[in-house]
């Protein structure tokens, strides 16, 4: 599954453009986040995203869960976020 990473700098409108790509390919998208602001862009982008795809016949489902991660050495929690059709 593709993993799409979102920080809190990310714009929401490409973000939901990422998304919906990526959608429309593979069928579902996984999105990591780590901290509120970044959980805020992604939320916002899978809305938006939502409006993409529905012309189409497509309703987005997302799936909450955390995620380990390991970066510059040290654990953090990582949501993730799976969006996949109902």
């Amino acid at each position: 599954m593709e993993i799409l990473k979102v920080s809190s700098k990310s714009n929401p409108s490409k973000v939901a453009g990422a998304i919906a790509n990526i959608f429309r390919e593979k069928g579902s998208v996984e999105i990591q986040t780590i901290g509120a602001g970044a959980l805020n862009q992604a939320i916002k982008g899978i809305a938006i995203a939502r409006g993409f795809v529905a012309p189409s016949g497509d309703n987005l489902v997302v799936i909450p869960a955390f995620n380990d991660v390991i970066i510059n050495g040290e654990d953090k929690t990582a949501m993730k976020l799976i969006v996949t059709k109902k």
